[in-house]
């Protein structure tokens, strides 16, 4: 394979050596849970020939971005999911395993901007920045309001040099016992700059700042905007999650000879008499001979717990000290009118109690556009992070509509004539001081790996890039056991891009 974007400095992986395919009997291997770790990871082992068995407890693939169907009001079937995801070009790995089934990735478009905007009317955006580090930022600083130049004179310029200097795990040992509100307080950056840019960046992990591991948010600059050529723009799914990734991906898995068993809720993995494990589920176990685990946090805690003979006793306790982020919400919203043309399809949001971003669907979305084609109206999405844990689903939506409503002022006269919202608490918590005790990939027992977003992958990779880069590690794992080639990844550069600030900023650490 070529080099997977325009960034000429991005990191190959070559893939760990062995046969092409597995020799017969092919080993057989469970994969726990159908979002993109499990996905990545069933589809690495079964070109490789592995006898694999996909469970995932859901009715269909996808994990955090499943769909499912809904018939509004109007008696039109439509797709309800769990909202708006951005395909960065940098996802190199993810993007691999979309090639699977769409080489072209035509199942994707791409958004012009990525705007951003507070409530006070500070406004930034992406597009027209140069993709090269560190140009984009210069230029960036040069022309955003949020970056007032009679304040940039206090930004501590020591500090902030360590967002220059990025490398995994190394950024860890330094500031992961930081929380990302305190280091965005040390760098003194200007309040119009942390609130715009950093806050949002950094409840895209679904966290407030002040719970968040400032290493998290280095590593996150690094990868999307500080260590990376591929800029800001991102890509979309022209269809509803089912129809534009899962489908596919499903029909070619098949194609490989993988099973896939949806709606099948695994109890627990215990030692197995014909093989090395017996998953066991609702209707029946699996004997396989080794073991993906491929859920949510709280899935693996719970896996775990059922599961006295797994691994090890304190690999089980690492694994029940799991927590989740806080609960998000996302609204959706059939409206009798459309908004504004001058709309972007996403713009993020700061400065409002709740919301974080709205999504015009029908701007990108074959689905939306269509229902908004024939009813003249639009279809609004609308996503809260980091709510508290008491919070009821159906205030916040009231809240999330009021917001809106300030925000683009036309949509106080639409009338709403569906609506659909989904509170959920699955995402994973990066928390101050966290890093060495995450679950990695392996584990004490070299048949059950593991894989998702929550686990430790030492490479610049978040949200779902880490966990496709994760499953294509974890079935790398299992393969060199049985002897059989694994598969290549990339990533962004896993340092700093200019070598006189990561000099710098070595050289004046505290």
């Amino acid at each position: 394979m070529g080099r997977p974007g325009r960034d000429r400095l991005a990191a190959w992986l070559p893939a760990p050596p062995g046969s092409a395919v597995a020799s017969e009997p092919a080993p057989r291997v469970a994969v726990i849970g159908g979002g993109i770790a499990g996905v990545t990871a069933a589809t690495a082992l079964a070109e490789r020939g592995v006898d694999t068995v996909l469970l995932e407890r859901e009715a269909a693939l996808g994990g955090r971005l499943a769909g499912w169907p809904t018939t509004l009001n109007d008696g039109t079937p439509v797709t309800m999911s769990r909202g708006f995801h951005a395909f960065f070009r940098q996802y190199y790995n993810l993007r691999a395993l979309l090639r699977r089934a769409f080489p072209a990735l035509e199942a994707l478009t791409a958004l012009a901007d990525y705007p951003l905007v507070h409530r006070d009317g500070l406004a930034d955006g992406f597009t027209g920045l140069p993709l090269a580090p560190p140009w984009n930022a210069a230029v960036l600083a040069a022309r955003s309001p949020s970056f007032p130049t009679r304040e940039l004179a206090d930004v501590n310029v020591v500090a902030a040099l360590q967002l220059l200097d990025v490398a995994v795990p190394d950024v860890y040992r330094r500031l992961d016992r930081v929380d990302a509100a305190e280091f965005l307080e040390r760098v003194r950056f200007p309040a119009s700059a942390r609130h715009l840019a950093f806050e949002v960046f950094s409840r895209s992990f679904f966290a407030d700042p002040r719970h968040l591991s400032a290493a998290e948010l280095a590593t996150m600059f690094h990868i999307y905007f500080l260590g990376s050529s591929e800029g800001l723009v991102f890509d979309v799914p022209t269809a509803p999650f089912p129809q534009a990734l899962w489908h596919p991906l499903g029909a070619y898995m098949r194609g490989l000879g993988a099973q896939l068993r949806t709606a099948t809720p695994v109890h627990a993995i215990a030692p197995g008499a014909r093989r090395r494990f017996t998953v066991e589920c609702a209707d029946g176990g699996e004997d396989v001979d080794a073991v993906v685990v491929a859920t949510d946090p709280q899935g693996l805690r719970e896996l775990a717990a059922a599961s006295p003979k797994l691994a090890t006793p304190a690999w089980r306790a690492k694994a029940d000290a799991l927590r989740c982020a806080p609960p998000f919400l996302v609204s959706r919203l059939w409206l009798d009118r459309p908004v504004a043309a001058r709309r972007p399809a996403f713009l993020a949001t700061a400065g409002y109690p709740t919301l974080d971003n709205i999504s015009v669907l029908e701007r990108y979305e074959d689905e939306a556009g269509a229902w908004a084609r024939r009813s003249g109206g639009s279809v609004v999405e609308l996503h809260a992070y980091a709510l508290p844990g008491s919070c009821r689903a159906r205030v916040e939506h009231e809240r999330l509509l009021a917001q809106l409503r300030e925000v683009y002022p036309e949509t106080a006269q639409a009338r709403v004539l569906d609506e659909r919202y989904e509170m959920r608490a699955d995402c994973p918590l990066f928390p101050p001081g966290s890093f060495d005790e995450r679950l990695t990939v392996t584990t004490p027992d070299p048949a059950v790996v593991v894989a998702g977003d929550h686990v430790r992958v030492d490479l610049p990779v978040a949200l779902m890039e880490r966990a496709a880069t994760s499953g294509f590690l974890a079935a790398n794992a299992l393969l060199a056991g049985f002897g059989v080639a694994g598969h290549e990844l990339w990533s962004v550069p896993n340092r700093g891009r200019v070598a006189a600030a990561r000099g710098l900023a070595r050289l004046l650490a505290p």
